[in-house]
């Protein structure tokens, strides 16, 4: 195996990018970032200085990663979403500070979402396109919305749990663990 950068992409050779990771056209990659094995970064992706992306990850086209962001194994991160990384951002602010933010093993979320930084996006959670997520997203919780709220729980697969947290595509009993996710809600 070997890594893939497109001839148009600007990646730092201070990144510590995992073998089997794609890396295609116009994204940047600065330095100091950690980018894990098998990940696609996709058309126009901007990953910067110390940010952390897991094994496994799928950035697609337009998305930024900010400082202060860490992203888990087997996340997907849907066309043009954003993180922030600072609460009071000023232009002339010399004193900024940088708010982490976590996006646990395999969450995905959709296109043009914003993530506000200082918030974890929790295990398998599915953040609905077009959401602005203010507050952390339970494990298997299904957000959507500005800001985002919750509206149902998913299953590992991605698909919506019916009422008895069942899973409607792959018949998983998901019940034990959305009882988990429930009590440890931020």
């Amino acid at each position: 195996m070997s890594i893939f950068i497109h001839p148009s992409a600007e990646v730092s050779k201070q990144a510590k990018i995992g073998d089997g990771t794609k890396i295609w056209n116009l994204a940047q990659i600065r330095e100091n970032c950690e980018i894990g094995k098998n990940c696609t970064i996709s058309k126009n992706v901007y990953i910067d200085t110390k940010a952390v992306v897991g094994n496994g990850v799928k950035i697609q086209n337009n998305v930024n990663v900010y400082s202060g962001v860490i992203i888990e194994d087997d996340v997907f991160l849907g066309p043009s979403m954003t993180f922030t990384n600072d609460f009071y951002p000023r232009a002339f602010s010399a004193d900024w500070e940088i708010t982490k933010t976590y996006v646990k093993k395999g969450a995905s979320i959709g296109a043009n979402t914003t993530i506000v930084c200082g918030n974890i996006i929790g295990e398998y959670a599915m953040v609905g396109a077009g959401s602005v997520v203010t507050k952390n997203v339970p494990a298997y919780a299904f957000v959507v919305g500005n800001p985002a709220r919750q509206i149902g729980w998913v299953c590992e697969c991605g698909h919506k749990l019916d009422s008895n947290y069942m899973c409607t595509f792959c018949s998983r009993d998901c019940g034990k663990l959305v009882k988990i996710s429930a009590v440890n809600i931020n």
